[in-house]
């Protein structure tokens, strides 16, 4: 599994999307203020994500994007996919098995596989809403691996 800033992005601008708490569509015009993302880098993403009907686009003086399903049912692989990113765990994986020259390497690859099958589980379990309303619980074992400041 590979995650690019084209997952990064989107998930950034779906997160910004999705919080604003208005009736109103918003343009990208915005979040590429707000969220410091290049407008035609977000107008890409957006086609992807509008072509995978997870938003929706609108036309005219009222026009811009809408989260096109509840964020409660939007998961994290749904939006990844959507970009392109790679989330296919078994052809690289069983690529590497193969090519593997001794018993060890086999063994070691594992690891690598089963990381990556609970990277997958992780991200699929996760939902657009529980990560707009901060919802992400801190890991037990490392409370204070990731700290996030308000700008």
């Amino acid at each position: 599994m590979k995650l690019n800033t084209q997952g990064r992005y989107a998930l950034i601008a779906l997160v910004d999307l999705s919080s604003r708490n208005t009736k109103k569509n918003i343009s990208l015009s915005e979040i590429s203020e707000r969220q410091n993302i290049s407008l035609p880098y977000l107008e890409q993403l957006f086609l992807k994500l509008r072509k995978a009907g997870i938003v929706k686009s609108y036309r005219g003086s009222f026009g811009g994007y809408a989260i096109a399903k509840s964020p409660d049912l939007l998961r994290i692989t749904e939006i990844l996919k959507a970009v392109d990113q790679d989330l296919d765990l078994g052809s690289e994986k069983k690529n590497l098995l193969k090519q593997s020259k001794t018993k060890e390497e086999v063994l070691s690859n594992k690891l690598w596989e089963q990381l990556s099958a609970n990277m997958y589980v992780f991200l699929h379990q996760m939902r657009l809403s529980d990560i707009a309303a901060d919802q992400l619980n801190p890991c037990p074992a490392v409370p204070n691996f990731v700290t996030i400041a308000d700008n």
